[in-house]
């Protein structure tokens, strides 16, 4: 039986992650990097293409669970007939190569275990030959090695491609699991302690965890969000993925399944916001720092996403293997939408630039020179229609929200130039070309009858991106077109209570069929907007209804279906919690100063 999306919770070592159900399974991981192929692919098929659970003989789902403290060390509880056991899964950071560990400790009484590994490397294509050496258990196919070992040992048995084992714990009596990845033609690494591993990885989440300097309302969810994305950092690079997963569907049974296993810059100002907003300076220096080695070189060569460190070839294909999660097929690798042209990431890049600069991150030397000739090339391909934020796969279009963006990085430069007279560069002529991208905007994307900012130039759809138009200063709050775009949007955009992305006629118009859920960041813009236009009691109580719609452990995917109550698409999804940050904090101060 599929689990629900949001049954899983996720463990990592800040360069991969893995999703464990509560059924003790963990069905998905990929090794050695967060784009690496999976050896644990369940989620998108079933346990022939690759699983690893560790319960009670006969349970299905365990009791209850819990992250440890403020950390990303999982705690599964599992209550039997004869006792209750423990089941703490983690993957403490490398020094070279990934380990999963799984400790299960008795609590009381006497409880039989049963432990099923099932190897299957390439996306469950490849099944391994394993083989047994000191004492241990080794998986090999070509250019992967994996070992598994217990402490104390376990006796382990072959059956159907797998390996099994069974045990007994008792009260106070601790059996720990290492999963180890190498490269195949490189010697195994050496053997890490996983009781002191447990120890070390709770201490650095620990002193990681300690240096949020939030603490207003929500704080538990407010640093649940913060680790998760600090979990979804490549931790070499400082680069964030969108969230580990590829696939996962909008829609159960339908088409819409992506691969989010890369970075995109559209993430990169509200990303960093939090980071800096929650006191994580090194974090948003190493993120910037990723952004100016990805972004270097020629202007029109600028992607909207790349790789962990950078990567630029990103193709697209289908793994027809693979069934998809709950039928929900084709399963994707790469994204195609890493050729699309779309303006606003012009806007993100100066605009993450400009907050780096502000909040006092020193610059790079380099980095204006760099942002001046990503400004001469948009100077002459602003007028150009787009792909636009939500990557459709139809016509481009004059986008709303690609002009808004591309005006943010006229105005951004102007900002930097006015606080910095030294710097090279001509004001006057950003000046300009803000003011008539403005003007376009307000001319050719506004429905005087419907007092409404339009998805796109003389379109009659709307988009929840426009909710954004306050909050990058394009038009201040209070300015009525403002306040009519929010009506619209909770008039033709709200569905049972949360926030389509655009339009139900817009979605035959993106190039896929089918429909999707409603998009939590979505939401999340909307309870900024209603706060920042004078309604903060209605935003607090969409920021109320949006937090508690996060699972047992507090994830969040990229969507929510009302009708099913199931979160949808990629999971954990870092724009929905980066989404739960930024309006976190924006509340919190706004109940510090109500006038601010």
């Amino acid at each position: 039986m599929t689990q629900r999306i949001d049954d899983y919770a996720m463990i990592g070592d800040l360069q991969t992650a893995a999703l464990v159900g509560r059924d003790g399974s963990v069905d998905w991981l990929c090794l050695p990097r967060f784009d690496s192929a999976a050896c644990f692919s369940a989620i998108l098929g079933d346990e022939e293409n690759g699983h690893w659970r560790i319960a009670p003989k006969g349970a299905t789902t365990c009791t209850s669970r819990r992250y440890a403290e403020d950390s990303l060390v999982l705690e599964t509880y599992w209550e039997t007939r004869t006792g209750t056991v423990k089941v703490v899964d983690f993957m403490p950071q490398r020094d070279a190569y990934p380990d999963v560990m799984r400790i299960v400790e008795g609590i009381s009484g006497s409880v039989e275990m049963s432990a099923v590994l099932r190897l299957r490397f390439d996306y469950g294509s490849i099944v391994p030959w394993m083989r047994r050496s000191d004492g241990h258990r080794v998986a090999v196919a070509g250019p992967d090695a994996v070992w598994l070992r217990s402490e104390p040992h376990v006796k382990t048995w072959g059956q159907q491609f797998s390996t099994c084992s069974a045990f007994t714990v008792a009260a106070g009596e601790k059996v720990a699991f290492v999963l180890t990845w190498h490269p195949s033609h490189e010697p195994r690494p050496d053997l890490i302690d996983p009781f002191e591993a447990l120890e070390q990885s709770l201490a650095d989440w620990r002193e990681w965890a300690a240096r949020c300097t939030y603490r207003g309302p929500h704080r538990e969810a407010v640093l649940r969000s913060l680790i998760t994305l600090k979990a979804l950092t490549y931790a070499p690079t400082g680069g964030i993925v969108a969230a580990p997963t590829t696939s996962l569907p909008e829609e159960v049974g339908g088409v819409r399944n992506w691969d989010y296993r890369s970075c995109w810059l559209r993430d990169s100002s509200l990303t960093l916001g939090a980071l800096l907003a929650a006191g994580y300076v090194e974090e948003a220096a190493a993120w910037r720092d990723w952004l100016l080695r990805s972004v270097a070189g020629d202007p029109a060569d600028l992607q909207i996403m790349y790789g962990p460190a950078g990567e630029r070839r990103l193709p697209e294909t289908t793994l027809p293997w693979l069934r998809g999660y709950a039928d929900s097929a084709p399963v994707r690798t790469g994204n195609a939408a890493v050729d699309q042209f779309q303006l606003d990431v012009y806007g993100e890049v100066m605009d993450s630039l400009n907050r780096a600069r502000e909040a006092g991150i020193p610059a790079e030397r380099h980095a204006w020179n760099l942002q001046l000739s990503l400004l001469g090339f948009l100077e002459s391909t602003w007028r150009e229609p787009d792909e636009g934020l939500w990557e459709v796969r139809g016509p481009r279009r004059h986008f709303t929200h690609s002009k808004v963006m591309a005006w943010v990085a006229a105005d951004r430069a102007v900002r930097t130039l006015e606080a910095d007279p030294s710097l090279p560069g001509d004001a006057a002529r950003w000046r300009a070309m803000r003011d008539d991208i403005h003007a376009q905007v307000c001319d050719r994307a506004y429905d005087p009858v419907r007092n409404t900012f339009t998805q796109s130039y003389g379109s009659r759809e709307l988009d929840a991106a426009t909710l954004l138009i306050p909050r990058v200063g394009f038009l201040p709050p209070d300015d009525p077109r403002v306040v009519g775009t929010v009506d619209a949007v909770m008039t033709e955009l709200m569905h049972d209570g949360y926030v389509r992305r655009y339009s139900a006629e817009s979605t035959a118009l993106d190039g896929l069929p089918g429909q999707e859920g409603t998009f939590l960041v979505c939401s999340f813009w909307l309870a900024d907007a209603l706060r920042m236009t004078g309604r903060p009691e209605e935003a607090r109580v969409l920021f109320e209804r949006l937090v508690a719609l996060g699972n047992d452990v507090g994830l969040l995917a990229e969507e929510y279906d009302p009708a099913t109550g199931r979160q949808l698409g990629n999971f954990p999804q870092a724009f929905s919690h980066i989404g739960l940050v930024g309006t976190a904090l924006a509340l919190a101060a706004e109940e510090r100063d109500p006038a601010g």
